[in-house]
């Protein structure tokens, strides 16, 4: 792939990049990606004006963090292949006959693809299971509420209600961090509530987070670790 050429996946792939690490280098990424320190620069300044990464003295430069739920759109980028991983787990735990519940986010959605050919019913709070459709063999259902088109996601008074008129056999919840021995996190309090929830009316509840949100906390507790089961990309 020829970078220069291509300024819009050119920046998307100095985002994905800088994501892998804390703390990237000027001088690692033009040599990682064969770009010209000039043009890594211009694109670093016009990420940093569009509030995606912080540029710091030295030539070191990091994704720009905040108390908040990122957009999916950039989740996206960001551990990308132990998302893969964890989905492809998550997938192989379904059996014919399950109803199950996909909750919104890049890692729970990401088991949609892996799922067709099994006689299943799927029930989501993620709008992306539209994106995904046709499921072969399986029964989908998108639960109703108020959208937040940032997260993808549906949620509120009505997707509760119709949350508490099913059953699962497994649920499968993302959340924006755990810690060991402690409780998993998230940001909005409206969609720990819906998590919550959904713990309630499953038979067995996974979690499912690759381990660079091992021991953070979020705005919003959702329920203790240890009432779920709890897949990372690790064995």
């Amino acid at each position: 792939m020829r970078w220069n050429m291509v300024p819009d996946l050119r920046k998307q792939e100095l985002l994905k990049q800088i994501t892998q690490s804390d703390v990237a280098y000027i001088k690692d990424l033009s040599e990682e990606l064969g770009i010209s320190l000039s043009t890594i620069r211009r694109d670093l300044r016009a990420l940093e004006e569009d509030g995606e990464i912080v540029v710091m003295r030295g030539g070191a430069v990091r994704i720009k963090n905040g108390d908040y739920d990122e957009p999916v759109a950039r989740k996206r980028l960001i551990n990308s292949e132990a998302k893969e991983i964890i989905a492809k787990k998550a997938a192989a735990l379904v059996e014919d006959g399950d109803c199950i519940y996909v909750d919104s986010g890049t890692t729970t959605v990401a088991m949609l693809k892996y799922l067709p050919g099994r006689n299943i019913t799927i029930v989501s709070s993620s709008t992306q299971l539209m994106e995904n459709m046709p499921i072969k063999g399986a029964t989908c259902i998108l639960l109703g509420g108020e959208v937040r088109d940032d997260l993808e996601s549906v949620y509120g008074t009505l997707t509760e209600k119709m949350i508490m008129s099913m059953h699962f056999d497994k649920a499968f919840i993302g959340a924006n961090g755990y810690i060991e021995d402690g409780a998993i996190y998230t940001y909005d309090f409206r969609e720990a509530r819906k998590k919550e929830i959904v713990k309630d009316y499953s038979k067995t509840t996974y979690v499912l987070m690759d381990t660079s949100k091992k021991n953070k906390y979020a705005f919003s507790k959702v329920f203790e670790l240890s009432e779920g089961i709890l897949i990372t990309e690790e064995d």
